[in-house]
């Protein structure tokens, strides 16, 4: 039975009990508390906790998921992965326990032909917590289950919740018994390879608190209401029903993984390392493809940075296994995204995104492989040098940070030079950064709220917020919660820093690339809170951030909120500007041109979209043409809602990666473009007056970045350009159109006078040569030359000069120090003769003297080595410190 069969059949059984099927998530989370969505129930915890209403008390799904805490772990073992499917049925409030566990029992035991899974009824045991003796009964009393095969177990095991704050519950877990030959006899609670687990039931009724561990954590009170959540992983059921041994060997997984060993010539099942080489491959590559569908790009932080890691594993995998060709990954990813493609048909429509987003990262990886191999090699050679058998924790974590270099492939490239990496070093400087970055990302969302008072917040609200900005920028509201210091509090006198939330608000909340409306709220007490941001941390919540002007803010007063008008219409202009640029560069580029990220501030817009390399000058002059013939049309621009499947019979653009419900909202500009968007606008195109393209440039791997300016901005840009294209004309005694060309000229002839000045100068500098070898003074048997040379030498004549002398002495023991500033900071260069050499005299050594004097460091080879420092004064000193040196040896 194939994965895709598995997930129908799952979903059809609950369809048919009253479940509505809901579509699986975007891998990126809404809760502000994770990165990606890690358990099949997130997407419903806003129901679970009565924030929102959902719109079915059943409901049924598939929903992608990924884990990355034990990402090393992937590979080594045959049940790690990073990416998994989770089916689940969810009751808010409907049925509870007496319900979910026969609903469960029949799809596992009910005959395949019948539409069920076909378990044998005697295969199967279950465990339930401690102390739930409904669920235990239950199971034996209405299913059937003996109790010998019934196995209590405690917090560690039947206990469930996100491991963040939110509901929590305790749960049964059904296990199938694959027989003696997996292990021994017991039940789950003597071995849990034998007794694999397939379901849990999770009684979702309490909500958490935060807690270091699973076990560790408070229990604030009960729900709302009692509910049913479910977990049956895909991978594992697919497993057992197709008859393999692990996930690995399922459809899906195994064609990448046979496609990554047929292009490597790796033989699965033959080789340990060879097969955790394989299993990462595959794992990586399917968590990656699903990743960047979802609209996630590589990056050095939060979920760009967990993209980056899975997808250079794999690049690094193959190449261990051999596959050192270029375009490996593309064949990867295409196969991924056949496999896939039944079950998430947008893998198939976003194809070529996808392939532009992980060809560009392999590219690029390849390069950072070259140049990080160069880096570790110095880093090896100093640690040598200084006598160490360590690399240090910084130094792998600047290689790693800065030039991309994997942990594991730096551990692996340092015992082959039979050295250690200070791998705890390493990882402590890791977790500041991450600690660093998902503090950043949460505080942008959150303003560092805690999550359990924004869900106070969202309560107060009645559930959610009323958006009425669509229509209005100003409105009658009551100010339903009040924040000080992330806090709640009664009031808030003149000049403290608040957030506000109202049930009702015209403020657009920063979203979807728009910036936050600014404005005013006029409480009825006569207080004034000016607002400067507006965010929405969780789904319905919108928070007005801001001071009190005047008066005293008190919660539960009634409020009058004023958005900025003029603010608010040039950000609509940016934004309207944004969706007729994609639409140009779509045409000009084709659909593999997929906006990336976008941000649309006043009178200014910057529009990232996906492409394999820099747009041409002439496709940048074209977009801006087309898009300005057009809005000077003075097209309508309309809104409207719509079922998402009706939007893209229309030809409706979906986002690539961003996430949409059954119902979406449509923004049209005439018949130019069509998008599914949540931001305001214009009413009319030729309310924009003009779109200026200034440039575009290179953001990331497979990203560029165009921007614009709208409106009278760009007026007044062009107006300037006017102006300095005259007085340019007038410097220059030329037409304006004979600009480039005299522009052109004056620079080649400058070009060519600087590299006349530069021979000369290197020949005077290298006329000294005989002269600075005569005047070497005999330092303990050595001949040695200090020669400061004048400011603006450059250090490439340094180390000419420091060369030719010591050719001039090389039949004598010599060493030669140039040194000078050719810009403002100083540069050292030592040359060192084989007869010096051989009384113990390095270079690399006499530098690193020099360079100590200077504040500086340096290195090189025995006979020849450059350094420098940041302090020009002490050159006289860097001098006399190494004809000290000299002199010692």
């Amino acid at each position: 039975m194939e994965s895709a069969e598995v997930a129908r059949r799952f979903l059809t059984f609950f369809e048919e009990r009253g479940h509505q099927v809901v579509p699986s998530a975007s891998l990126v989370a809404e809760d502000p508390t994770l990165l990606l969505v890690n358990a099949g129930m997130v997407p419903f915890k806003p129901y679970f906790l009565g924030q929102r209403t959902p719109p079915s008390q059943r409901m049924t799904s598939a929903q992608k998921c990924v884990r990355t805490p034990d990402i090393e772990e992937v590979g080594k073992t045959t049940r790690h992965a990073t990416f998994f499917q989770m089916l689940g049925n969810f009751s808010i409030g409907d049925y509870f326990k007496e319900q979910a566990i026969p609903f469960a029992w029949e799809l596992l035991t009910r005959p395949r032909e019948d539409g069920g899974f076909g378990f044998p009824e005697e295969k199967l045991w279950v465990t339930v917590f401690d102390d739930d003796d409904e669920a235990q009964s239950i199971w034996h009393e209405k299913v059937g289950v003996p109790l010998d095969r019934i196995q209590r177990r405690g917090m560690e095991d039947n206990f469930w919740s996100m491991g963040v704050p939110g509901p929590c519950g305790p749960c049964s877990e059904i296990y199938y018994d694959r027989g003696p030959a997996y292990g021994r006899e017991g039940g789950p609670v003597a071995d849990e390879d034998r007794y694999l687990e397939v379901w849990n039931l999770v009684f979702m009724q309490f909500e958490r608190g935060p807690g270091d561990s699973k076990t560790d954590f408070p229990i604030l009170g009960d729900l709302p209401a009692k509910n049913i959540d479910t977990g049956m992983g895909l991978e594992r059921m697919a497993a057992i029903l197709q008859g393999v041994d692990n996930i690995y060997e399922t459809d899906t997984l195994w064609r990448v993984l046979d496609r990554a060993a047929g292009l490597t010539g790796a033989r699965y099942g033959r080789d340990r390392r060879a097969d955790v080489s394989l299993r990462v491959i595959a794992d990586h590559v399917r968590s990656g493809t699903m990743m960047v569908a979802d609209g996630i790009r590589p990056g050095n932080e939060g979920r760009g940075y967990v993209l980056r890691r899975i997808l250079r594993r794999s690049i690094r995998n193959l190449r261990l296994l051999g596959g050192q060709d270029a375009g490996l990954m593309h064949e990867l990813t295409d196969v991924a995204i056949k496999a896939m493609g039944e079950q998430y048909p947008e893998l198939v429509r976003t194809a070529a995104n996808i392939h532009t987003v992980i060809d560009a990262e392999e590219d690029s990886f390849l390069q950072t492989l070259r140049t990080g191999t160069a880096i570790f090699d110095t880093a090896v050679e100093e640690a040598r040098r200084s006598g160490g058998r360590t690399l240090a924790g910084d130094q792998a974590f600047k290689l790693h940070d800065t030039y991309g270099f994997p942990i594991d492939l730096t551990l692996e490239m340092a015992s082959e030079q039979g050295l250690q990496v200070d791998e705890e070093g390493f990882r402590r400087l890791m977790r500041e950064q991450r600690e660093r970055a998902k503090k950043d990302a949460r505080d942008k969302r959150t303003g560092n709220l805690d999550v359990s008072v924004l869900d106070e917040l969202l309560t107060g609200a009645g559930g959610e917020v009323d958006f009425i900005g669509y229509g209005h920028l100003r409105g009658d509201a009551r100010l339903v919660g009040l924040l000080v210091g992330g806090a709640n509090a009664p009031a808030a006198g003149e000049g403290t820093e608040v957030e506000v939330v109202l049930d009702r608000t015209p403020f657009y909340a920063e979203g979807g690339g728009q910036l936050a409306d600014h404005g005013v709220i006029r409480l009825g007490n006569g207080a004034v809170v000016e607002v400067t941001d507006v965010q929405a941390p969780l789904p319905g919540l919108i928070v007005h951030r801001g001071r009190v002007l005047s008066g005293e803010a008190q919660a539960g007063d009634s409020a009058h909120a004023e958005v900025d008008v003029e603010r608010r219409r040039a950000i609509s202009r940016s934004h309207t500007a944004t969706h007729m640029v994609h639409a140009g560069f779509r045409r000009a580029l084709g659909e593999s041109a997929a906006q990336a990220g976008s941000e649309n501030s006043p009178g200014r817009f910057r529009f990232d979209f996906t492409a394999s390399g820099a747009v041409p000058a002439g496709v940048l002059r074209d977009v801006e043409d087309e898009v300005n013939e057009v809005l000077v049309g003075d097209l309508d621009v309309r809104a409207f809602h719509t079922s998402i499947d009706e939007a893209r019979a229309m030809g409706a653009l979906a986002l690539f990666g961003e996430k949409y419900g059954d119902e979406v909202r449509v923004v049209e500009v005439g018949d130019y473009s069509r998008e599914l968007c949540g931001g305001t606008h214009v009413a009319r195109s030729g309310q924009l007056g003009l779109i200026k393209v200034l440039g575009e440039s290179s953001i990331g791997a497979g990203v560029r970045r165009v921007e614009a300016l709208v409106g009278i901005d760009a007026f007044r840009f062009l107006a300037r350009e006017s102006v300095l294209v005259a007085q340019l004309a007038e410097q220059l005694k030329a037409r304006k159109e004979e600009l480039p060309e005299r522009i052109s000229g004056v620079v080649t002839r400058l070009r060519d006078a600087e590299k006349e000045l530069e021979k000369l100068r290197s020949q005077q500098v290298l006329a000294i040569a005989g002269s600075l070898a005569d005047t070497a003074k005999d330092v303990g048997g050595i001949a040695f030359v200090g020669h400061r040379a004048p400011d603006g030498t450059g250090a490439d004549d340094l180390r000419k000069l420091a060369v030719d002398v010591r050719g001039r002495l090389v039949a004598r023991p010599a060493v030669v120090m140039v040194t000078g500033v050719p810009k403002d900071r100083p540069v050292v260069v030592v040359a060192v003769t084989e007869g010096a050499r051989e009384r113990g005299l390095k270079a690399g050594a006499l530098v690193g003297v020099a360079a100590k004097a200077l504040g500086g460091g340096g290195g090189g080879k025995d006979d020849l080595a450059q350094g420098g420092g940041a302090n020009p004064a002490a050159i006289g000193e860097a001098l006399d410190a190494v004809e000290r040196a000299v002199g010692a040896a």
